[in-house]
């Protein structure tokens, strides 16, 4: 009988991502932020149940919160509890990286934006982002790059024939 080895694992760690942030935003700096979950989330989450496309990360009192997330509760797991999918979430960051967070946003106009949710060893992680949102142009700008890129690496193979 052959050992599972953790390398060749098939599944992801990755149970949400946010694509519309990276269209919507320059992203300057990403943190890694823990949450704070109940038991009914964590389920939810192993099953793949979250969304945060439309979510936003807010400062308040010197701690960050997670807003718009949805969490969709399983049926089998929140018998006796009420559930709130899109419940106000803590999210936990050391000190220092609160502070500049905070400073950032005040001072330089930047937005926090939630990334993507991932597994990491056992606790559920979320990547954010410190973001400058975009002009009509950019985003132009950035649909020109991807395509003049998707083209050269289309010659660059043919070339290489």
């Amino acid at each position: 009988m052959a050992k599972k080895n953790a390398k060749n694992k098939a599944s992801s760690n990755t149970i949400a991502l946010n694509k519309k942030a990276r269209h919507e935003f320059f992203i300057e700096d990403d943190f890694e932020a823990g949450l704070e979950l109940q038991g009914w989330e964590v389920k939810s989450l192993r099953a793949g149940k979250a969304n945060i496309s439309e979510s936003y990360v807010l400062l308040k009192d010197g701690e960050a919160f997670l807003f718009g997330a949805t969490i969709t509760p399983l049926n089998v797991a929140s018998t006796h509890v009420v559930a709130d999918p899109q419940r106000t979430r803590k999210l936990l960051l050391k000190r220092r990286e609160l502070d500049t967070l905070i400073g950032k946003v005040n001072r330089d106009g930047f937005t926090v934006v939630a990334l993507s949710l991932y597994w990491k060893k056992s606790f559920a992680k979320l990547k954010i982002g410190l973001a400058k949102g975009k002009k009509l142009h950019d985003k132009r700008d950035t649909a020109k790059d991807r395509d003049w890129q998707r083209q050269k690496a289309r010659i660059m193979k043919n070339a290489a024939r």
